[in-house]
Parts: structure tokens; sequence; C-alpha cells
């Protein structure tokens, strides 16, 4: 939102809305309402775009007649008002309001500006719409003659006009912030001293024991502690199928309890939740500016001097130089004040941004501020992680191959009861194996350790065991010969495998596949048909990466790759000279997101992958990669088109509006026509930017 909307809000909030919060400007220096505190109020911002509409109608109401009586209205109508009614007074009467009420934003904005020693958009609007009107009150009761009150009141009628229609832009991202809020249920039960007491939802603090029942919506972020139920989370997390959830297990404000009670400890409060931190996101990209808006500000800073350099230089050559009367010569100098005018610079990118922000937020697609949303057009490399992202992350063995001497459930146990203390998706997976085939697992574990990377070491019922990768045992001394060809072929066939060795020698391998997301193919070529180099990274063995490389169609891959080295591969492209983003959603994946020119978390991820990326893609679809990326691209062409239309259209007006060509060719612009043009590249700049919303439809394709 410009600044002048802002003065607008304060004036708003002191007159209407009373005790809403205040801050100071960034660039103005006055105390207002923020556009930020409307983001974070929706029925604020409702009122704040029905006070805009109110100011632009009773100033549109009021122009009619100003324009109708004015002296270049009776010249088009062909009509003379009776030599006896005072036409500029009743045009005094009639324009004063809308320079000093509906019009006051941009003043008291002016004011505020000058205080602070800015030059902005209010500065250069005040300036032509006082130089206008303060001319024809001068005239009006001094010598009278031709007035320019009616290019006043256009001036004004038509800026309103632009940010009314601004804030309509606004409108779909601020009902997105309605609904978030909405979700968070206005009272909780909670268990205190041992009753039950019904609470409003922001007074439960970390440690509370919170009962949801069959309907109830999540109050805040916990981890169930007793019960078991289903809960849908697709209004936060976008995922359509409700998530079984039993001790242990998470659970997020704002998701809906379906058909079971449960009883969870709050770990998450107020601000710290994950809805609260998603609504933070958004409102954070919605007030945040992108590398192109800040060059129009300061470029908008320049058109003031310019404007103003312009106005008086013209005015000077036509009246001392040009030998034209003071009317004439005054006639060029506003015009050229009213017309180079940027409040479309000020609407360019903010519109756009808004629009596209609230595109992404619409698809379950968080991007963190509007330099993210401009930068995420340039990616020419992206490097994804395969498990979770590109897979399921939910592997499944899909093989037991055994050693002579030893059996499928002997070495399923053995390898299931060193993992149990392991949070590894293999782990999972061998774990889950040996409780379908009813295998024995042993709880008597001694020594047990996880190494990163590789695999696990634990004592079972007195025997050593350890499970992982050929490297595991390559350094424990294992041999392999007797199982080589068989850990081959389950490697080529594109399975994980984790050896499993017993007191020193190999007992078996286990065979664990992960399935490729239904949307992941799509997604890799999509990605490949804009020009971006997709590059997988992965710790699994080479010929496992290669298999699932060949599915995909990617051509670079990294393979047997640490958690703590994904980094340095996101290095290693960047050496290249690429623009590169990493796609990711576990802790391991953090320094590589920070490392990456774009970070961008997939499925929720971890609190350390969203706090570190860029852009959170809150579901755990591939295609929402290649969806941020068209949004960011097609927003981005926006921002261009309304910052040409902007800049192009001052550039070849101004020396019109000068009379540069009057005494060439007869081309004269009044004030109020000038007016009426330089409202019309707002009004351009604001439909155009709405025009983002066509792309809403074809997103997901």
């Amino acid at each position: 939102m410009t600044h002048e909307h802002n003065h607008m809000a304060q004036n708003h909030a002191g007159h209407e809305m009373h005790k809403m919060p205040t801050r100071q400007s960034h660039g103005d220096g006055g105390s207002h309402m923020s556009h930020e505190a409307a983001m974070t109020n929706p029925q604020m911002a409702k009122e704040m775009e029905a006070d805009m509409r109110r100011r632009f109608l009773i100033s549109f109401i009021l122009s009619i007649p100003i324009v109708l009586i004015s002296p270049v209205g009776q010249s088009l109508l062909g009509i003379s008002l009776p030599s006896f009614v005072p036409i500029n007074l009743v045009l005094f009467v009639l324009t004063t309001p809308i320079v000093f009420w509906t019009g006051s934003i941009f003043i008291t904005g002016t004011y505020h500006s000058l205080l602070n020693r800015k030059l902005d958009m209010s500065v250069l609007i005040a300036t032509g719409v006082l130089a206008a009107y303060l001319f024809s009150v001068l005239l009006t009761f001094t010598t009278g003659g031709e007035t320019f009150y009616e290019a006043a009141a256009m001036l004004v009628t038509f800026v309103l006009f632009g940010h009314w229609m601004e804030m309509r832009s606004r409108r779909g991202t601020s009902d997105a912030l309605r609904a978030l809020f909405d979700l968070v249920p206005p009272q909780a039960t909670v268990l205190r001293s041992g009753k039950e007491l019904t609470i409003p939802s922001s007074k439960v603090v970390k440690g509370d024991i919170v009962i949801a029942r069959p309907g109830d919506k999540i109050a805040v972020d916990g981890e169930v502690i007793d019960g078991t139920t289903s809960i849908d989370e697709s209004l936060v997390t976008g995922e359509s199928i409700p998530v079984v959830k039993q001790t242990g297990d998470k659970v997020i404000s704002g998701s809906i309890n379906q058909n079971g009670s449960i009883k969870f400890r709050a770990t998450k409060v107020g601000s710290e939740t994950a809805l609260a931190q998603i609504i933070k996101m958004v409102e954070t990209a919605q007030n945040s500016k992108a590398p192109g808006q800040r060059l129009a500000d300061r470029a908008a800073a320049i058109l003031v001097i310019v404007a103003i350099v312009v106005g008086v230089v013209t005015f000077l050559a036509w009246f001392l130089l040009g030998h034209a009367n003071l009317i004439t010569a005054l006639t060029f100098a506003v015009s050229a004040i009213v017309i180079a005018c940027p409040d479309a610079l000020g609407l360019a990118t903010p519109t756009a941004v808004a629009v596209g922000t609230g595109i992404g937020a619409k698809h379950n697609i968080l991007i963190k501020d509007a330099a993210t949303l401009e930068r995420t057009s340039k990616i020419q490399a992206i490097v994804l992680d395969k498990t979770g992202t590109l897979t399921e992350g939910k592997p499944k063995v899909t093989e037991v191959s055994v050693a002579p001497g030893s059996t499928e459930d002997e070495v399923l146990g053995a390898a299931a009861s060193a993992e149990r203390k392991s949070n590894h998706p293999i782990s999972n997976a061998i774990l889950e194996a040996a409780k379908k085939r009813n295998v024995p697992v042993s709880e008597d574990i001694a020594d047990f350790e996880a190494i990163g990377g590789h695999g696990v070491r634990a004592v079972v019922n007195g025997q050593e065991i350890i499970a992982g990768t050929e490297k595991l045992m390559a350094d424990n001394g294992i041999k392999l010969d007797i199982l080589q060809a068989e850990i081959d072929r389950l490697l080529s066939s594109g399975n994980t495998i984790s050896i499993i060795a017993i007191n020193g020698k190999v007992a078996g391998a286990i065979g664990v596949a992960d399935q490729l997301k239904a949307t992941a193919k799509r997604a890799v070529v999509g990605l490949q048909e804009l020009g971006i180099e997709v590059a997988m990274v992965t710790g699994d063995h080479e010929q496992v990466a290669k298999a699932i490389a060949k599915k995909l169609k990617i051509k670079r891959f990294f393979a047997q790759v640490l958690p703590g080295d994904k980094a340095e591969y996101v290095k290693k492209l960047q050496k290249e000279g690429k623009f590169v983003a990493m796609v990711g959603d576990g802790v391991n994946d953090a320094p590589a997101l920070a490392q990456a020119d774009i970070g961008i978390a997939i499925g929720a991820g971890t609190d350390v992958a969203i706090e570190t990326a860029n852009i959170v893609l809150m579901r755990s679809d591939p295609a929402d990669i290649l969806a941020a990326i068209k949004l960011s691209k097609a927003t981005v062409v926006k921002m261009k088109q309304n910052l040409f239309w902007a800049a192009i259209y001052n550039l070849l007006a101004i020396p019109v509006a000068a009379g540069v060509f009057y005494q060439s060719f007869g081309w004269i612009l009044r004030p109020e026509v000038s007016a009426l043009l330089m409202s019309a590249s707002s009004i351009i700049v604001a439909t155009n930017a709405v025009l983002l919303k066509r792309i809403d439809k074809h997103l997901m394709n």
C-alpha cells in the first residue's frame, strides 16, 4: 500500500476505528494506521477499503457539476450560464470539500513527508492539486477569469479511484488471512488441577493438557498423550486425506478432530503455532518491498523534484521568453506538474506482489517476502532432495536376501532390533516389516550407536549387530563376497539396501524401496521445460540414485551424500555461475536451504527447515515447486509491465503538458485533462496487476 493509504487509514482510524494500533511509517514520518495492521485485522482492511470507496464516490459526485459548469464543460456542451451566476464562487464551494476532505490524505501525507524531509508521491499529488486550487481561489477573489477548479477536483477523484482499485485487488489476500484467523477456535477445553475448564484459546499456556472431542478444532500445537483419532489438516497443510493421530504424534492448531477424543499437551501457543507462522509469512510478504519497487520509490522521489522544476521552468519559459500571458503560462506549468505525478510507480509492484502472494497462499505456497517472489523467477538450477521431496518418504521392505546359514526371519529380526532406537525412514520400514511378519524384536539392546548417513551399531542379546551401507561394512572389515551379487541386483533395481552383519560376518541384505510421488516426473519435466537444470541429491548408493534419476529423466544427480554435505553440492552449482534453489523437507536439509539462493521447504517440513527456507510448500507435492516458479515468473512480468507503463507515460506526457509542441502543432493539455491522463496510468497499472489472477486456474497444471 502506498503511504497515501496509510494516511487515509490514520484519518479513518481517528474518526471511525478509534483505538486501533499505530506505528511510525518508514517514509513519511507520520504516526498513522499501517497497512500491516490492516492485514492482521481483515475487518480493518475491509473498513479502510469502504472509506476509500466513500471518499471516491463523494469526490466523483461533487466533480460532476464542477466539470459541467467549468469553462471547459460549457465549451464542450455548448452552453452558457446566466451572467448573474457566480460560476467561480460555485466552483469554489464545490471543490473545497474535495480538496480538504476527500483529498486530505494527500495533504496530511505531504505534511508528514516534509517533516521527515522526504519527497514522495503525496508531495507531488498535493502540489498538483493545491497549485490548481490555490491559483483558482486567487482568481476567484481578486481579478476573476478562467479557473482550474476542475483540474484539482479531477486529480483528487482519479487518484482516489486508482487507490480504491488497488485496495480491491488486495481483498483476496485479506479474505485468505481472515479464513486463516477463523481456523483458530475461540475456546479450548483444558485439564487443570484435575478439572475440565473451558477457556479462551488465547489463554492456553505451554504444558496445558487440552481435550479435543469429535468435531473440535485444535486450538494450539501439541503432542498427543492419550487417545487415537483422525484429524483433517487440509485447511492448514493442504493434505486432503485425514491423518491418524495417536500417542506421541503432533497436532496442529486450526486442524479439525474428526472421530475420536484425544488429550494432548500444548507445546506451542500464540504466535509460536504453525498457523500463526503461516499468517505471519503471508503478512510479511504482503508488506515487504520487491527490489523493483525500491527502484521505483527512488525514481518517484526524483520525479517530485523533476516535476516541480519542470513546472517552474515551464512557467518562466512561457511567461518571460514565450511572450505568453500569465494564465497561459500557468496553464502549462500546472499541467506539467499534474501529469508528472508518478502515482502509478507507487502502485506498480505492490499491487502485483499482493495478488501474487495471495494466489500462492490460496494454493498453500507461502512466500516469505516480495524479494523472494521476484528472485524465484531467476532460478537456473534446482537441487531436489530425493527422500520426502521426490519420493513419499515412507520406504517399505521389498526383499530380504540372506547369506548361507541365515534365515530371513533371523536377519530381519536382528536388523529390526538394532534399528529400534533409530528414527530413520529405513529403520521404520524394517520395523514395520518385522511387525507384519510377526518376527520377534528384542528389547535387550546395549551400546546403540547411530552412524550418520551410514547405519547403526548395537549389541542385541549379547551379539554385535551392524546394519547399514557397504561403506559401513568396509569400515568394520566385514567382507561381502558371498552376497555381492545379491547386493548388486537389489541396487540395480532401485532398492536402497541395509546390509546386516552379526558378530563380524555378513548375514543378509534388506532391500527397501521408496515410492515416487505421483507428480514427481511431471514436476521435473515441467522445470526442465522452463530451462531450469534439475539435479537430485541423495544419500543412496550410486546405482539406486541412477535408477531413480532415469525414471524421472534427471540427468544430473549426486549420490551417497552425507546429510551435512548437501550444502557443498549446492555450492558446487553456484560456483558454475548458476542461480540455485534447494528443495528439502528435513532438519539435515537446513544448511543446504540456507546456502541456496532460494531455499524451498516442502511438505511443511520441520521447524528448522521452515525457518531457513524462503518458500514453504505446505503440501508434499512436487508439482507445487513448479507452481511457485510459474507464479513468480508471471508476477515479475506484471511488475515489469506496470513499471514500463508508469515510467514511459511520464516521459512521453510531460513535454506535451509543458507546451513543447504547442507552437509547432498547437498541442495543449489543460490541467484537468492532465489529471485524467495521469490517473489513467494508475488505473491501467492496478487493473493489469489484477489480471494476474488469470494464472490462478492454471497454476497447478
